[in-house]
């Protein structure tokens, strides 16, 4: 029987609970920074993992020395990245300093001329495709000197990030058994069992998901690198490396790497003539890139999805287009982790379930 008091009492504590729950969430919105530093922390520590225990195992070095060699390793390609590329960010920073935004559009409306002559040569209507003139008065080129500001405050806070996640990710590597100990005390008896093995075999799974993943992006940014130099782009470490990042967005990326790449070299070739020069390079580096693109999707995705989460490309493909129209572009990059969690934990907790058998019988 439901009295006044009961129902009072329930209004009471849901409101409590909705207070607590908006709390929350208040909360892990004001970390949110510190939640990024132990999501990357994990990560580099499940990516550290098989390389502290090939050095215990082969080289029979003490579990400290491979976790600071793991880390002096980290450190290393981080600063060489940072030191390559900061002298190239500058000298590009001081040459847009100096240029005038109207000697930028002159350019572009140089060029956006050239390509109106060349379709006009092939009776295409370019009128109302390409209008340059408009086109220019429309650029707003203002925001350059904002956004090498915003450049250099983001490279600022950038080093607390650093230290902060190397700081983490130290810790996670060098007192992996402690925490595990920890773990270990406060779960539930009854499945404690099942919760651990699926840990380990979650760590297991994405551990080489993440080393195959890194595999592959240094391959597509070395292929990149040659098509770039091939053709004598200006920047082609940049640029190569930035298209290869750009691959972590499934299927997406490599489109929008094409796209950058393409601009790039139109920009790099302002003020030579489009049809003989223009046009033919941005043609090859498409080209180029269409060619590393084929060689990633059927040689290097595969093997990592197949191999690392044991998971089919079919299933992998329609996972990363759900949660794309679910999520977008964050929820395409988590996709393969977190369905690999999901599939770990199914396996454990559902082990008679038909399609839970079926969609896990390779883990």
């Amino acid at each position: 029987m439901f009295t006044s008091k009961v129902i009072a009492n329930g209004i009471v504590r849901a409101v409590i609970i909705l207070a607590i729950l908006y709390l929350l969430l208040i909360f892990l919105f004001k970390i949110q920074s510190i939640i990024i530093y132990l999501m990357l922390a994990i990560i580099l520590t499940m990516v550290g993992n098989p390389i502290i225990k090939f050095l215990t195992r082969k080289t029979k070095l003490p579990h400290l020395a491979a976790v600071i060699l793991t880390l002096t390793l980290y450190v290393s390609i981080i600063v060489g990245l940072i030191l390559l590329f900061i002298p190239l960010i500058v000298a590009q920073g001081k040459n847009l300093s100096v240029l005038s935004t109207l000697d930028i559009e002159a350019q572009l409306t140089t060029l956006l001329s050239q390509i109106k002559t060349f379709l006009d040569g092939y009776n295409i209507d370019s009128d109302n495709m390409l209008k340059p003139n408009e086109i220019a008065s429309q650029l707003d080129l203002s925001f350059i000197p904002a956004f090498l500001n915003g450049l250099l405050n983001a490279l600022s806070s950038f080093g607390i990030g650093f230290a902060s996640v190397m700081f983490i990710t130290f810790f996670f590597l060098k007192d992996r058994k402690m925490f595990v100990t920890g773990i270990k005390k406060i779960l539930p008896t009854n499945h404690k069992d099942k919760i651990l093995h699926s840990l380990d075999t979650i760590n297991d799974l994405l551990s080489r998901y993440f080393v195959g993943l890194l595999i592959q992006l240094f391959v597509i940014f070395v292929l990149y690198l040659i098509v770039l130099l091939i053709f004598g782009i200006p920047n082609a470490f940049v640029i190569a490396f930035f298209c290869a990042v750009l691959n972590i967005i499934p299927y997406i990326g490599p489109l929008i790497s094409s796209v950058f790449a393409a601009i790039l070299t139109m920009l790099s070739h302002l003020g030579e003539n489009f049809q003989s020069d223009i046009l033919p390079a941005t043609i090859y580096v498409l080209i180029g890139f269409w060619i590393v693109q084929v060689i990633d999707n059927n040689l290097s995705q595969p093997l990592i999805f197949s191999n690392s989460v044991k998971s089919h490309p079919l299933e992998i493909f329609l996972v990363i287009l759900i949660a794309g129209f679910l999520s977008g572009i964050a929820g395409m990059i988590i996709a393969v982790p977190l369905y690999t969690i999901i599939k770990v934990v199914a396996k454990e907790f559902l082990p008679e379930n038909k399609i839970v058998r079926q969609m896990t019988k390779d883990i």
